[in-house]
């Protein structure tokens, strides 16, 4: 695997087994801060009225999504509780050569390069605003007795993870989402809007980030 830089400068993960970058290559940062941050974590705290998240990512591979709306709510004084879930968790080593460090306070890229490989073993607090999990198992063998805000579902494509997009991991991935949550994700297909209203979610069609035309956001019912 190697980080290769995308169109607005910042830099993403391609993993040549997959056959997939881990973020868009129109932009990786922009395209974390569009989907997830403003579409997802805004728009939940917005409508809530509210100062503090809990977020469920499935994917959390390089940790951009983790860093950015880190990043957001130690600025503006929201608690996070965060939980990533990640089957194949990369190295520190390799954290490190993302060089997200010039995208959010040097405090939270600290905390997060120091602390990663402890995150994988327990809950940590960075400091009195952001928690971090990071469930080192696959999607479909994570319990918890939390619900959550907010859901970023960040896995690879359904082209080359299948898996991820049948109905049977959307439905285990939603249980953990609270009644008037947020699911948002970077793709749209009919299959997932069908799934998802089965699944008894409100869904709408956003913009997408760049070189897509729209993404998915639901809302639970």
């Amino acid at each position: 695997m190697e980080f290769v830089k995308t169109a607005d400068g910042s830099k993403t993960l391609y993993h040549d087994q997959v056959g997939e970058h881990y973020h868009s290559k129109h932009g990786a940062q922009q395209e974390s801060i569009h989907v997830f941050l403003n579409t997802g974590l805004r728009y939940w705290l917005d409508k809530d009225s509210s100062q503090s998240a809990s977020i469920l990512e499935i994917g959390f591979g390089t940790g951009l999504n983790f860093l950015l709306t880190a990043d957001y709510c130690s600025k503006n004084n929201v608690n996070l509780n965060y939980i990533g879930i990640e089957a194949y968790p990369l190295k520190p080593e390799l954290i490190v050569q993302s060089e997200y460090n010039q995208y959010v306070n040097t405090e939270i890229w600290d905390q997060f390069v120091e602390n990663y490989a402890n995150a994988l073993e327990s809950k940590l607090s960075f400091n009195e605003l952001i928690q971090l999990e990071i469930a080192h198992q696959k999607v479909m063998d994570f319990q918890s007795e939390e619900r959550f805000d907010v859901i970023y579902f960040d896995a690879f494509a359904e082209i080359h993870q299948p898996e991820m997009w049948t109905p049977e991991t959307l439905a285990h991935v939603c249980q953990f989402l609270r009644p008037g949550g947020v699911f948002v994700t970077y793709a749209i297909t009919g299959n997932l809007k069908r799934a998802m209203k089965a699944l008894g979610f409100s869904i709408e069609k956003a913009a997408g980030a760049p070189g897509k035309r729209e993404m998915l956001r639901a809302t639970k019912l």
